[in-house]
């Protein structure tokens, strides 16, 4: 029984990865409607950034988040994008996990939190300036 919940949880994780990944590439579908893009990116963004909401480190919350933020998400993406588009992302994801995988992108998510930080601070220090 051990062995067959270790499988299924094996499967679930890696269709989790690869749902995550096709979220992305239907993202940049141009036949997934607008409002979805923006919610696939946030999804995806969030999943695949080692920046988390919760850290990882807080006990029993910092995996909670990613157990429970992360599948509604994508749960909730699915139903927004249109099925051929996302069969087509998860053909394409599954490409994609086939091969080896690249720090690239890490540093772009990297990149991407820090620019973000960047313009909070750029749109917020003027803010705190003025209330002196």
């Amino acid at each position: 029984m051990g062995m067959k919940f270790l499988e299924s949880l094996k499967g679930r994780a890696r269709s989790l990865q690869r749902d995550t990944l096709a979220v992305w590439y239907a993202a940049k579908d141009k036949r997934t409607p607008w409002y979805a893009r923006i919610l696939a990116v946030l999804v995806a963004a969030y999943a695949l950034s080692p920046v988390d909401l919760v850290p990882d480190f807080i006990p029993v919350l910092g995996y909670l988040d990613d157990l429970i933020l992360i599948p509604a998400g994508i749960a909730l993406v699915l139903r927004l994008i249109p099925a051929v588009v996302m069969s087509d992302a998860r053909i394409k994801a599954e490409a994609s996990l086939a091969k080896p995988s690249t720090w690239w992108m890490t540093g772009l998510i990297i990149l991407v939190w820090i620019c973000l930080v960047i313009l909070i601070i750029y749109l917020v220090l003027p803010l705190l300036q003025k209330s002196k």
